[in-house]
């Protein structure tokens, strides 16, 4: 039988012979990218293809792709032993992972094609996300920006807590300047890809641990299943004075600090929100770099508002047994209250 995405826990290795750019739009999660065509080579056989004929794309492509494959035997298989068994993959289990599975194969590796290729793992990709979510127990972390929630998810994870970092996943903070510091966002299908990989390897016996998301994280969008569930789960809030909150922020947004060109262009977005009259007092305040006093005032004024107002729309009040009051926020003090609410779970 064709190896199905099912399969892909018993290979030694996932190749996947797609181009560079295919390759780094989306993959399969853990697979190594060894081109037959890299993407200004499979751009000539596509051309040749369309413009030619397909007998003269096949025999330049298949020149090129003799090179890559031997280049790939010369390097990456070089000390792979006779019990490696990679299982290869490429747009849609055709003729580029088909070269590379039969020259494995005839060296005598048990190589193995995936059947349909990428395009069958996406499809099993967008099934499971519609499935895979319903099947845990989330606990919300909520709380007002600033108040530790992604640290606390790192200080469970440390506790051994299953916890599902959908910010680390997408690369953002998750707010108008939650963009990361020369840190680009995933694809769409690559952030999907990531959220299936975590989710597949919890255990439903256990419960998840995740933060209270909006729909979106920058410019991602969380798959509905995924958002719908969490909405329907318990929550645990955090409930952390405002001066910590600065110091946080303070700690967490220390490249504005820098810049605070970047930070007065991001802060004019909010100008049909909040009034221009509002943006020109905070961008003053960022000009003469009196953080603390800004930091306090997009709290006060913006963030804290804007996120009650989502919390009590999009998720149940915590419970009072599930509420949780700090002041410490270091490493340490979020170990402590990392085990007190597992401990209260």
């Amino acid at each position: 039988m064709p190896a199905t995405v099912a399969d892909l826990p018993a290979f030694t290795d996932i190749i996947d012979v797609r181009s560079p750019g295919e390759f780094a739009e989306d993959h399969v999660p853990g697979a190594t990218n060894l081109p037959i065509l890299n993407d200004a080579e499979r751009e000539r056989v596509g051309t040749l293809y369309k413009q030619v004929s397909s007998f003269e794309a096949k025999k330049v492509g298949a020149a090129l792709v003799s090179r890559n494959i031997a280049q790939h035997l010369e390097t990456w298989f070089a000390d792979k032993p006779r019990s490696y068994r990679p299982l290869i993959y490429c747009w849609r289990g055709g003729s580029r992972s088909g070269s590379l599975t039969h020259v494995l194969q005839k060296i005598g590796f048990a190589a193995e094609q995936l059947e349909g290729g990428y395009k069958a793992y996406r499809r099993h990709i967008v099934a499971e996300l519609e499935r895979l979510p319903a099947r845990f127990t989330y606990r919300v972390i909520c709380g007002p920006t600033g108040s530790g929630k992604s640290r606390l998810l790192h200080a469970l994870a440390s506790e051994n807590a299953q916890v599902l970092d959908l910010e680390a996943l997408a690369a953002h903070r998750g707010s108008l300047l939650g963009a990361l510091p020369d840190q680009v966002q995933p694809s769409q299908k690559s952030f999907e890809s990531a959220i299936w990989f975590a989710l597949s390897r919890f255990d439903p016996e256990r419960c998840v641990f995740v933060e209270s998301e909006s729909k979106k994280i920058g410019a991602l969008r969380l798959p509905d299943a995924l958002i719908t569930t969490m909405r329907a789960s318990a929550c645990v809030q955090l409930e952390v004075p405002l001066a910590t909150r600065v110091r946080l922020l303070t700690e967490d947004y220390m490249h504005f600090l820098h810049d605070p060109e970047m930070i007065n262009r991001q802060l004019g977005h909010l100008v049909a929100l909040r009034g221009s009259e509002t943006i020109a007092a905070w961008q003053a305040l960022a000009n003469a770099r009196a953080w603390p006093d800004l930091v306090t005032a997009l709290l006060e004024q913006h963030y804290d508002p804007a996120y009650l107002k989502s919390l009590a729309k999009n998720y149940a009040a915590a419970p009072p047994d599930r509420t949780f009051r700090t002041e410490d926020l270091s490493l340490s003090g979020l170990r402590q209250l990392a085990r007190t609410i597992l401990a209260a779970d």
